[in-house]
């Protein structure tokens, strides 16, 4: 088989594709990128709201060949964060205060080791917040380990609290570097849970170095559901980047940038067949990371013969998606998928049905500060 080669006297020659496993290889270093924005204002900006609460939804990642440079948010599934300004903080810190939902227990309370910790931290820095302190609480909906990003929704709504709670001082892309900088401790340097997060819709990671993100725009009169069905099963995101191959054939690698080229084309078009298709087509990562989620497989056949239109892992897994532009067809296709899980894998599974979030993450609630 012919491989990717940059030495012309050989025939035929493997070259490692480490950002396959090793995402700093090709991402923005934020010991690079972050000092030049550490403060963004002349004068640190002081709080415009007392308290004020986020949601992040969960995200798609991947999209079968868009492996670390495509993803989307999906509605109704996702992370709450409460922040508050809290004297009892020592300035320019962050406290969390409270963890509930799916898992709390497997979470620490140290901001320097969660999620939403560090990425409220980098919001801070960012803004160069140094006198006040902020005491956090974050409300778990997404499970740890699905498939669904739940450490890129944490980050996500943190990183949205914190600059709404200071006046939204910060863009986008400032969010996601820092909701990255969360990313990089949990799972590797990767934008395609975080930025969909952040942004909503459909988001195409062009660049990390310097970051170029492109919205991708799903029509809105068009319908698309997302099938997810996830069973009882963590897949841990280090384990599963680190099944990935280390070296692809130019044939793969040709059929997947031509897969990759066809899903985008399928998203602005609004092409759901088109985008089911591609979605299904994975030659690299995919056929890796099926056989360690048991039934795998056969979810994905019992899908595709319900008349899901196709379907793949979500993100690293074990969450299986897939697509469909009817609610209630996609209801059926999320039933076969559940007997599939049990039948060909064992596994207790359980299925939703979901629209695109076109959103993001957004601040669902704020308390005034008393200026009596």
């Amino acid at each position: 088989m012919a491989m990717i080669s940059f030495q012309p006297p050989l025939k035929s020659f493997a070259v490692p594709l480490v950002p396959l496993y090793n995402p700093k290889s090709v991402a923005v270093s934020c010991s690079l990128s972050l000092p030049s924005r550490t403060v963004v204002t002349a004068v640190e900006p002081a709080p415009v709201f007392a308290s004020v609460k986020a949601f992040a939804p969960a995200t798609v990642a991947n999209l079968g060949p868009g492996f670390d440079f495509l993803g989307c948010a999906v509605d109704g599934l996702g992370d709450f964060v409460s922040l508050s300004v809290d004297s009892n903080v020592r300035p320019g810190e962050v406290a969390i205060t409270n963890i509930t939902g799916n898992d709390p227990n497997k979470l620490s309370k140290n901001p320097l080791y969660n999620c939403a910790g560090i990425a409220a931290i980098e919001v801070m820095k960012m803004l160069g917040i140094r006198s006040v302190g902020l005491s956090l609480t974050l409300e778990k909906g997404l499970p740890l380990g699905s498939g669904l990003g739940s450490s890129a929704a944490s980050a996500a709504a943190a990183a949205i609290a914190v600059n709404g709670l200071f006046g939204g001082k910060l863009g986008v892309e400032d969010l996601v570097l820092a909701g990255l900088k969360s990313e990089e401790k949990v799972s590797g340097y990767h934008a395609d849970n975080v930025a969909p997060a952040i942004m909503g819709g459909f988001i195409l990671i062009r660049n990390y170095e310097p970051l170029e993100l492109i919205r991708l725009r799903f029509p809105v009169e068009k319908e698309l559901f997302f099938v997810l069905v996830s069973p009882e099963f963590e897949a841990p995101t280090k384990k599963m980047r680190a099944a990935l191959p280390a070296e692809v054939g130019m044939p793969h690698h040709v059929w997947n940038c031509s897969q990759a080229g066809a899903l985008v084309a399928a998203v602005l078009q609004g092409d759901v067949i088109g985008l089911g298709k591609a979605l299904s087509s994975d030659k690299i990562v995919e056929p890796t990371r099926v056989p360690l989620i048991p039934g795998m497989g056969g979810v994905k056949k019992a899908a595709i013969a319900a008349g899901a239109f196709g379907c793949t892992i979500s993100g690293a897994g074990p969450t299986a998606v897939a697509v469909t532009d009817n609610k209630e067809r996609g209801k059926e296709i999320g039933e076969s998928m559940v007997m599939a899980f049990m039948r060909e894998g064992n596994l207790k599974a359980v299925a939703s049905v979901k629209r695109l979030d076109r959103v993001g993450a957004r601040l669902i609630g704020s308390t005034p500060i008393d200026r009596v």
